[in-house]
């Protein structure tokens, strides 16, 4: 039978299957066949021989996909962040195709991507639909882009981007699985677990293991264990945009700003330029970037040209970036700023570095 056809019936299933405590793990078993189904699926595709594929070149410091609903002022936002011109109507699929452009923020150079917009079934190819959320999936953040007359629509877009095995704002499950050749299969966990061994179990059968050792570090849901096993999700973080503010009263901004407050939604106007200033300052933070000022042995800091790295980065990362031969002959740096305890620590390659610091390399002579 047909993946999709499968999935299709399966999901009519657990639509007519009333959830009880009776039907609970028939239901979990048949979520189970659907993840595993949607990873055969998948998999397939990605085997097709001659299958056009679609993608935009990464450049710059990070890069940063626009998404959303149709008309929502994703092109406008994208002319005023970037030196690009994206054509910007008053009518829907403005944008037929994927437009690169650069935001300049802090020293960093942002690529952003102008996205047509998404629609239902986007997840299933509509509207171009699998093309964008490729290229989202490959980004370093995704910008949810609504305005302020379709917040309505954005479970229905967190819903196709789910449904394409893009999980926003969410770490990747901390779990290890190791298959062997015998002996069943072994759960073990280094914290409490809300699930039930046989829950997991029934969860792993599924997706064919017989004989392996689970490990678990993490109070894991159903789901968090099914991504984990079907293996092909991608953890992106993603900000809330709110558009069009200039069009609605205070009253209205703050009623959505309690109803969107998990998302802790940024509350723009494109057209006005309002919020701008804060959404630049939310990009640069939520793309895990830091500035690092590099400090000549003789001669001033030059505070114009940082050094653009990830949060996380090292005094080896400084080097290699620097030059191929630095970390041979690496001796000591001296770190100015917050990731050190007091001005002009002397540190080592592993040091990790924070927004702002100055670096002075010492090299052997």
């Amino acid at each position: 039978m047909d993946i999709e056809k499968r999935i299709k019936e399966l999901e009519e299933e657990i639509k007519r299957t009333q959830y009880n405590k009776a039907t609970e793990k028939h239901i979990l078993r048949l979520k189970a066949r659907i993840a595993y189904l949607k990873k055969e699926l998948e998999e397939r595709k990605k085997k097709q021989k001659g299958q056009a594929r679609k993608g935009v070149k990464k450049s710059g410091d990070a890069t940063v996909s626009l998404i959303g609903p149709p008309s929502v002022g994703k092109s406008m936002l994208f002319n005023k962040l970037t030196n690009a011109k994206s054509e910007v109507a008053e009518y829907a699929f403005t944008t037929l195709d994927v437009l690169p452009g650069v935001l300049k923020y802090k020293g960093a150079e942002i690529q952003l991507l102008d996205m047509p917009g998404l629609i239902e079934g986007a997840s299933y190819g509509r509207g171009k639909g699998r093309e964008i959320l490729s290229i989202a999936r490959n980004s370093d953040l995704i910008l949810l882009i609504f305005d302020v007359y379709t917040v309505e629509f954005i479970e229905n877009v967190l819903k196709e981007i789910y449904n394409f095995g893009i999980r926003l704002n969410q770490e990747p499950p901390k779990i290890s699985i190791k298959k062997k050749d015998k002996g069943g299969i072994n759960i073990a966990s280094t914290v409490p677990l809300s699930m039930d061994k046989e829950s997991i179990m029934a969860i792993l059968r599924e997706f064919g293991y017989i004989n392996a050792d689970l490990l678990i570090k993490e109070d894991i849901t159903p789901e968090r264990l099914m991504d984990f096993l079907a293996g092909n999700r991608a953890y992106v973080p993603a900000i809330l945009v709110i558009n069009k503010i200039d069009l609605v009263d205070d009253g209205t901004i703050e009623e959505y700003g309690r109803t969107l407050a998990p998302w802790d939604p940024v509350f723009i106007s494109a057209l006005e330029n309002k919020g701008m200033d804060i959404l630049k300052e939310r990009i640069f933070q939520d793309t895990g970037l830091i500035r690092v000022y590099l400090k000549p042995q003789s001669g001033k800091v030059d505070f114009e040209a940082p050094l653009i790295l990830r949060k996380g980065s090292t005094v080896e990362d400084v080097c290699k970036a620097l030059h191929r031969d630095f970390v041979e002959k690496f001796r000591y740096a001296m770190i100015w700023g917050k990731s050190v305890k007091f001005p002009g620590q002397h540190v080592g390659l592993e040091h990790k570095l924070e927004d702002e610091d100055i670096v002075r390399i010492v090299l052997k002579r």
